[in-house]
């Protein structure tokens, strides 16, 4: 049964009249607090800079339809909101589609809306967002807990703080401090607590085996989770964090074991910034034969000079799931996945 029929449309409803409270209560939130909400380019010339993020390439053509240059469909307007931030708004946000080339799950979908915020100041401030706006949202639409696949989280309950390492220590038995640099150790480690490993996986597929089996599903019950300090290498676009350079001012935060949002205190330095994004489209390129051009305008921007700034990308989507008690992403969107 296709979703544009009566029946079938019926059953959306009501997950979809809560999606439109949920977005009148965002918008709410951070117009309340002083945010510009701004509206940038779906088309960029760099979609991403994260190495198992991909795009849609979208190819300009002249009157006579002749190839001028691609560009693609952004997976973050993330570039283009920090140009914003340069030319001097020091508090912005914006809801917009985004799109990610190979996610089809029952929590992802190829088209997504993606709230995406930014704030001069601390990394830590965008923490206090984060909580105040699920708090604030939870209040409109009438609910005391976030649900999803059995689990809940209640956003007014103090929320769990713990830095990767920590969370490795404590759900894994893992030091991973000293693991960051060591494959072959990180490996045999991992083997030794039953957690299946491929003769080809890189730092990061080990990193990602351990968090999907042993840590994500402890994070975000009953109340939510911010997950912060990722090893540097896992913040593209993330400042160093000071005293400690081998972790990166990256967060994520974990309602009922799902990733919701992914945040940074970001990188200003335009020297390091072009270093690491060519670095990562090295390896984006090794891994999947294919890479994509460093954004100049946006290197240009940084060496204009960027102020010290939070950001996080939520996914609206999700929240809208959690919100709804939702089981696929599907139910709360307007016309199902394309």
């Amino acid at each position: 049964m296709t979703w544009w029929t009566s029946e079938r449309f019926n059953d959306k409803k009501p997950f979809l009249q809560k999606r439109m409270a949920l977005i009148r209560a965002i918008r709410e939130y951070f117009d309340g607090q002083g945010f510009w909400e701004v509206e940038t380019p779906a088309l960029q010339v760099c979609p991403t800079v994260d190495t198992h993020i991909h795009g849609f390439k979208a190819t300009l053509h002249d009157v006579g339809l002749q190839p001028l240059r691609d560009m693609y469909l952004q997976t973050s307007p993330e570039f283009a909101m920090k140009k914003l931030l340069v030319a001097g708004l020091p508090k912005i946000y914006q809801l917009c589609h985004v799109f990610r080339n190979g996610e089809d799950t029952r929590l992802h979908s190829p088209e997504f809306t993606m709230l995406e915020w930014y704030k001069t100041g601390d990394y830590r401030q965008i923490f206090d967002d984060s909580m105040g706006l699920l708090r604030f949202c939870a209040e409109k639409l009438g609910i005391q807990a976030y649900k999803f696949n059995g689990h809940s989280a209640n956003p007014f309950l103090n929320w769990n703080l713990i830095s990767v390492s920590q969370a490795f220590n404590q759900y894994a038995g893992i030091d991973l401090a000293k693991h960051l640099e060591d494959t072959h150790g990180f490996n045999t480690t991992i083997q030794a607590l039953g957690i299946r490993t491929a003769p080809d996986d890189r730092w990061d597929d080990l990193f990602f085996r351990v968090m999907a089996a042993k840590i994500e599903p402890h994070l975000g019950m009953g109340a939510p989770c911010i997950l912060y300090d990722y090893p540097a290498s896992m913040g593209a676009l993330a400042r160093k964090r000071p005293g400690d350079p081998r972790f990166a001012e990256r967060f994520e935060i974990f309602v009922c074991g799902v990733e919701l949002a992914n945040g940074f205190g970001e990188l200003t330095d335009p020297i390091e910034q072009r270093e690491r994004i060519v670095h990562d489209m090295k390896m984006k390129k090794e891994i999947y034969g294919h890479d994509y051009p460093v954004d100049e305008d946006f290197i240009k921007a940084l060496e204009h000079g960027m102020p010290e700034t939070g950001g996080n990308a939520l996914g609206v989507d999700r929240l809208a799931m959690l919100a709804t008690d939702a089981d696929d992403i599907s139910q709360v969107l307007w016309t199902g996945k394309p």
